[in-house]
């Protein structure tokens, strides 16, 4: 083949790779290779090229769309995922100390940790979940704290200055935070800087973090990040790909997940 007939089969290639990752949802690495019948290194190869183009986002074992991310509303997102969100909660309970202070994100997967949490030992918990702080409220071993701000009509998270103060406020034995995106490199990935602000902010005020977050969130690509600290714990479920886990770990971060304590 000349070299103007590979550059146009190699063009081709890419098209048909982006509809398989924005129109059919394919995004592993071993299914685009088995679907356009190349290897998983040509595969590699392709997704650098259309990272550095910006048509799409690298993501560990496959690739993201760049222009696909959405916000779910809270009521879509809970769900999804219910048996990961679960596996996850049981995790993290495992983590909270005998009647500290522990500070609860917003969002389903911290949800999850809410239910378990309310069925427990006496604790003090400060959320910013409107959810969570129902749930929390139900039980008489715990003492609930819900942050003032700006409610988030999607994910109904408070966040803004009156949120800011309150933390500034405030000290966590043990930060729980959930996140729309989690990368190995670039962090906790949110859809606005304000959200990634208010999680900073928890963060800086708690002498452990843990990041709650189910496998999917791994294949997400959201406008604001910020890194995730040498010190903190990252739980994911069991289907979470091993290089994911892997990466997180050779950065220093430990990993938990429901079968690999």
């Amino acid at each position: 083949m000349s070299g103007r007939g590979m550059r146009r089969a190699t063009y081709a290639r890419h098209d048909a790779m982006i509809g398989l990752v924005r129109d059919r949802g394919v995004t592993d690495v071993e299914t685009l290779a088995a679907r356009l019948a190349v290897s998983t290194s040509t595969v590699r190869r392709d997704l650098s090229t259309l990272q550095q183009q910006g048509r799409l986002a690298r993501t560990y074992g496959g690739a993201l769309a760049t222009d696909v991310f959405r916000e779910r509303p809270f009521t879509e997102s809970e769900r999804l995922n219910l048996e990961a969100k679960a596996a996850i909660a049981d995790v993290a309970l495992g983590l909270v100390p005998p009647e500290g202070t522990v500070f609860l994100d917003a969002g389903t997967t911290c949800l999850a940790l809410a239910r378990r949490l309310a069925e427990g030992r006496p604790l003090t918990v400060v959320t910013r979940g409107l959810e969570a702080a129902l749930v929390l409220a139900r039980s008489a071993n715990v003492d609930v704290v819900l942050t003032g701000g700006r409610v988030q009509p999607l994910s109904h998270g408070v966040i803004g200055p009156l949120a800011s103060l309150a933390l500034n406020r405030l000290h966590f034995d043990i930060a729980f935070l959930g996140a729309d995106a989690v990368d190995p490199t670039r962090g906790l990935g949110e859809p606005t800087v304000e959200e990634t602000w208010i999680k900073q902010e928890a963060a800086a005020r708690a002498d452990r973090v843990v990041l709650l977050a189910d496998s999917s969130k791994l294949a997400q690509c959201t406008p604001a990040w910020i890194p995730i600290a040498e010190s903190w714990t990252v739980v994911l479920d069991a289907a979470a790909p091993k290089a994911a886990c892997t990466a997180f770990t050779e950065r220093g971060v430990r990993v938990l997940t429901p079968t690999r304590r």
